[in-house]
């Protein structure tokens, strides 16, 4: 075999030799980079299932008679991946029940009625829960009375309330007072919103919530 030959033969040996060292290490180097991402998208999910479990023992509860109210409490329940439950009178609301300037429409008559408590047509369990986002409409400057018969009708006590109310123009004062007055209930002071608040607005006051 001349010299030639042998240098060749070399050559080819030498060159498989580090094509095979250079597909290992890529070997590794991809395996090393498949185990991290494994490991990092297990911490995510490990992370996130924490996320869920600590929003399980949190709900929504609302009352809303035009819709404006419910708007919040899905921006809340979604931003806080928490269940949400309407409360539902057992007589609805009509527009004619709702005419502020006729002093005997229904809501005219509970609202000034101290002992008017309509009534609640779902079941509402709240058994298993910790906190509650609690919303309803300001009228007359108060809460709804259908909020103090949920209020009355269930055990409140060792929960934590977070209100939050919407209006076109009355403060939330008057309401949280009506709540306090129930010395068994842990209330939060909570959050007013008018019709264009938007789901910025409540992401950025469920921020401030210790």
């Amino acid at each position: 075999m001349n010299q030639k030959m042998l240098v060749l033969i070399g050559f080819i040996i030498l060159c498989a030799a580090g094509t095979s060292i250079y597909f290992l290490l890529n070997k590794d180097s991809k395996s090393d980079s498949l185990t991290s991402n494994i490991e990092q998208e297990k911490k995510h999910n490990e992370s996130e299932k924490d996320n869920v479990d600590s929003n399980e023992k949190t709900i929504v509860i609302y009352f809303s008679a035009t819709g404006t109210t419910q708007k919040i409490a899905g921006y809340i329940s979604e931003l806080t991946n928490s269940n949400r439950i309407e409360i539902v009178p057992t007589e609805e609301y009509t527009d004619n029940d709702l005419n502020y300037n006729n002093s005997n429409s229904r809501a005219n008559k509970e609202q000034n009625d101290r002992s008017s408590r309509p009534k609640i047509r779902n079941e509402i369990d709240i058994a298993e829960y910790d906190t509650i986002y609690l919303g309803y409409p300001i009228w007359w400057g108060d809460v709804p009375k259908i909020i103090l018969t949920f209020v009355e009708n269930n055990n409140l006590e060792g929960k934590k309330i977070i209100p939050f109310c919407t209006s076109h123009s009355s403060g939330m004062s008057t309401s949280l007072n009506t709540l306090k007055s129930y010395k068994e209930l842990n209330i939060v002071d909570g959050r007013r919103f008018d019709s264009s608040s938007n789901k910025s607005d409540v992401e950025s006051w469920l921020k401030g919530i210790k």
